[in-house]
């Protein structure tokens, strides 16, 4: 009866340890590619987010400045 197992056994271990070997390639691939992104990435000089933000909370600052400008400059006549 063991006999009948073992083919059995040595398949599912065989299965196992190809689906074993599948999955570390996936992740492999997925880290080659992950670091060919950020490679791509770093080199295109993007702004990070802090930068970004501070940027965007001055023009808003100079859009407000602007407006109340205008306001005054058309309050003493102007166009």
């Amino acid at each position: 009866m063991q006999s009948r197992s073992k083919p059995f056994d040595d398949l599912t271990n065989l299965l196992t340890n190809a689906a074993g070997a599948v999955k570390g390639v996936g992740d492999e691939v997925l880290a080659v590619g992950r670091s060919q992104a950020e490679k791509l990435i770093s080199g295109m000089d993007l702004v990070g987010r802090d930068e970004f933000e501070a940027l965007k909370l001055r023009v808003d600052q100079l859009q407000v400045e602007n407006a109340s400008l205008k306001a005054q400059v058309e309050a003493l006549g102007g166009n």
